[in-house]
């Protein structure tokens, strides 16, 4: 069947000294160097693929998490051992349902920030789908499998998700689309890593699977320093340089409080 989604629904020590990163002969590598990524629904970890390479090329690593999509807890779960293999300080960064993963899991003493891009954030002890409560995405359809599981509609993937992508990264995308579990959506958090993590927003302003007013309902409850991005939903995708500067920017002042 076709439904709307709105329907269904700190700081640690800095590492070790400074060396040089980003380019110039005197620039300055991160004192936050690990920067961990998590995707959300109806997609994989490759759509991460620019802002890895414009990370790394900075001097940062990067690891990407694969979500299964099958639970709240099981996303979580695939994060931590994400986290787990971290070296120090960390900045935990979620795209769309990536946003209640990392608001879930970032409570892990080695994040040290946290970067949400056009995702979610509730509060402990709700769910996600209350996030929706008073805002429409009419061009965002989801067809729900009869086991429960949700694909984006093909004929409106390109509106409702990726408006701004090319034709043939929009046909790879829909067709390779990682269906999620739409029960997660009434799944309550246990934990609210924004309350003692500093965070930053990406705020896609021509999304269409979010009601942008929602992001920045959103972004403004959780305290988050917020950058607009002219791009659709897919922003961790096409727009990587404008993520990327987000992402070090985090870093960078995530550091200083540490100090």
């Amino acid at each position: 069947m076709n439904i709307t989604f709105r329907k269904l629904i700190v700081a640690a020590a800095a590492t070790a000294s400074i060396v040089g990163v980003g380019g110039g002969a005197n620039a300055q590598s991160p004192q936050v160097r690990n920067v961990v990524l998590v995707h959300g629904a109806f997609a994989d970890g490759s759509g991460w693929r620019g802002v890895y390479n414009e990370l790394t090329k900075r001097g940062y690593q990067v690891t990407i998490v694969q979500n299964p999509l099958t639970s709240l807890a099981d996303d979580v779960a695939a994060t931590k051992r994400a986290l787990a293999l971290q070296n120090g300080p960390t900045i935990l960064v979620g795209h769309s349902w990536g946003g209640t993963v990392i608001t879930e899991a970032g409570v892990d003493p080695k994040v040290v920030g946290l970067v949400y891009v056009s995702a979610l954030s509730p509060d402990a002890g709700e769910t996600t789908s209350e996030q929706y409560t008073g805002f429409s995405a009419p061009d965002f359809v989801i067809d729900v499998q009869a086991d429960g599981y949700g694909f984006v509609n093909r004929d409106k993937f390109k509106i409702g998700f990726a408006g701004d992508a090319t034709d043939a990264d929009v046909a790879f995308l829909r067709d390779s689309q990682v269906p999620i579990n739409m029960s997660v959506f009434g799944t309550k958090l246990t934990q609210a890593a924004w309350r003692t993590r500093p965070s930053w927003a990406v705020i896609a302003t021509d999304d269409k699977a979010f009601d942008v007013r929602m992001l920045h309902k959103m972004a403004k409850r959780i305290d988050a320093t917020v950058t607009e991005v002219k791009a659709s939903h897919a922003v961790f995708m096409t727009q990587p340089k404008a993520v990327a500067a987000v992402i070090e920017r985090a870093a960078q002042d995530a550091a200083r409080k540490s100090r």
